[in-house]
């Protein structure tokens, strides 16, 4: 078989190379328009903007070469972008798309819900035989802000392509297509644990041949059901950075500071070591760990593209972790040792090529949207505005570290944060919340330093920006094991449109329970209760389902 693997020249196509290695499939890449003569199967993976992939195809000769392989009749898969340039056009762009499939993709409505539509999600065959390896009773894993919805009245003639369908809110839309010789996805098979894999085992040990002739689908009535399937995510976090001998540890900071205690004041500990960030971020795959999470804090952080162990890290945790993974840590414009410069775009495209899937940034968003309050303008070189851009919203997290300002006499505050205001319960067993109130100031450096931006603030400004996810810390709960800071996360997740993961002060099972609970979070991130075994993910997992959580089986 003569395997190809279409790169568009942006986004994450290792992680689905990475999965057909693992499988045991050897492929070659199609680096130009004469090599679509070459193949006989066509793997299209991505994640990105419309727009880009279709400039990146044209500018590189691939669109028409690519229509034409299509239109041939060989064997064709396409994933996330693969499946929606089929489509005739995007709401997301001006740029046409192949026009292979009748009907427009289209802008998930926001009114009830968050978008994107990240997570884990079911997706429906229409036709519960012959389904090309999709499980109905699987979770696979989302990332998009469009969609193609699924509309057989309007368009009938593209809805004959749809091969399954998912709900998200109350929308219905199309999450895979197949016909003739075409399959797609808009899930990421390579990210979607054991049943994506199985989904991609299925397709490739089919011979060629089996590929071709697959039939039209018939015209259903989907009727969106109460509620979707989306389930809640559980985010293993690893803080990774180098200890006093050189060697890349994941630690964990107790209030952001990472060293052991001594017994003397003037002396410094030890960096805590907690494991080998490949081989945790493997443990926690494997725990059944939604979503993993590296974060870079300290290890040139000035000249992050110098960082070859942290690159090192990241390839080897993508080769062997098959769901979403989100690297964070130096994400911004900087200056080589030698003078050269290189973009916030510029660093995250490295870590997109090394694995990665979406990338977190910190203190510069809180000087991004400091600066874009002050002038009222975008900037479209800034970091958050460049890898939206080019890569999707999707790919871009902001990780938020606000303080509590306490306020003694809350009736007389007449402060600019008086609508941001949250009170304390008059029982509280926190003794500096009774009878006071407080607002969230938004920090940088590792909380070392506060600006004059409350965390709201912050919160609407990356979303105006075009970040597509919010990480929630805590600082006032950080390494308490108190359980995650409920009204913070509530404050947050009412003031914008986009997922919100909730993170800082997790101790037992039971704090996700009352952040899913307690909150419309989407996802919540722990670390040190993971590390030092304190509490399992499985654990978490089956204490949120006897509370009727939706949570991914971790066998699957």
């Amino acid at each position: 078989m003569g395997l190809f693997l279409l790169d568009y020249g942006a986004g994450n196509v290792q992680s689905l190379a990475n999965s057909l290695v693992s499988l045991g499939y050897s492929f070659q890449w199609i680096k130009q328009p004469s090599d679509f003569a070459q193949a006989t199967s066509l793997i299209f993976p991505g994640v990105g903007a419309f727009e880009t992939a279709i400039g990146h195809l044209t500018a590189r000769g691939l669109f028409q070469p690519l229509k034409e392989y299509i239109l041939s009749g060989k064997p064709y898969f396409g994933i996330c972008i693969g499946m929606q340039v089929l489509f005739e056009s995007s709401a997301e762009a001006s740029s046409m798309g192949l026009g292979i499939i009748p009907c427009p993709i289209q802008k998930f409505d926001d009114e009830d819900k968050s978008v994107p539509h990240m997570g884990w999600n079911t997706a429906d065959p229409l036709v519960s035989t012959d389904t090309e390896g999709v499980d109905a009773s699987s979770y696979y894993y989302f990332v998009h802000s469009f969609c193609a919805k699924y509309e057989p009245e309007r368009y009938p003639d593209a809805m004959r392509w749809v091969h399954t369908t998912t709900q998200y809110g109350q929308e219905v839309f199309v999450s895979s297509v197949r016909r003739g010789n075409v399959f797609a996805t808009q899930f990421h098979p390579e990210k979607s644990g054991k049943a994506g894999l199985a989904l991609l085992e299925e397709w490739l040990s089919k011979p060629e041949a089996a590929h071709t002739h697959a039939p039209s689908a018939p015209l259903l009535n989907r009727t969106p059901k109460a509620a979707h399937n989306l389930t809640k995510r559980i985010v293993a976090c690893m803080d990774v950075r180098a200890n006093d001998h050189g060697d890349l540890v994941v630690t964990k900071g107790d209030q952001y500071d990472v060293r052991e205690k001594t017994t003397t004041a003037d002396t410094a500990g030890a960096v805590r070591n907690l494991g080998k960030p490949v081989a945790l971020a493997a443990r926690y795959y494997q725990a059944g760990a939604d979503e993993l999470c590296l974060l870079n804090i300290t290890s040139f952080r000035h000249s992050p593209l110098q960082d070859q162990p942290m690159l090192a890290v990241v390839r080897a945790a993508a080769e062997c972790v098959f769901v979403p993974l989100t690297i964070g840590g130096g994400i911004k414009d900087s200056v080589d040792p030698d003078g050269t410069p290189r973009s916030a775009l510029e660093v995250a495209g490295a870590y997109f090529r090394a694995g990665a899937d979406k990338v977190s940034i910190g203190s510069e968003a809180v000087y991004a949207v400091e600066r874009y309050r002050a002038s009222g303008a975008f900037d479209p070189k800034g970091a958050i505005e460049s890898i939206a851009a080019v890569y999707g919203k999707q790919a871009v997290v902001v990780s938020i570290d606000p303080r509590r300002v306490y306020i003694d006499d809350p009736s007389t505050y007449d402060g600019p944060y008086k609508d941001e205001l949250v009170y304390g319960a008059p029982d509280s067993v926190d003794e500096r919340e009774r009878g006071k109130a407080w607002w969230y100031q938004c920090t940088v450096s590792g909380g070392r330093e506060s600006r004059p931006l409350s965390a709201v603030q912050l919160a609407q400004g990356v979303e105006a920006l075009g970040a597509g996810e919010i990480l929630v810390n805590s600082i006032d709960r950080d390494g308490t094991g108190r359980g995650f800071d409920l009204a913070l996360v509530n404050l947050i997740k009412k003031s914008v449109k986009i997922p919100v993961v909730a993170s800082s002060g997790a101790g037992t099972a039971d704090h996700f329970v009352d952040v899913f609970e307690g909150t419309p979070v989407e996802a919540a991130l722990a670390a040190g209760i993971f590390h030092r075994g304190e509490v399992g993910i499985d654990e978490v997992k089956q204490k949120m389902k006897a509370a009727g959580i939706n949570a991914r089986e971790t066998s699957k």
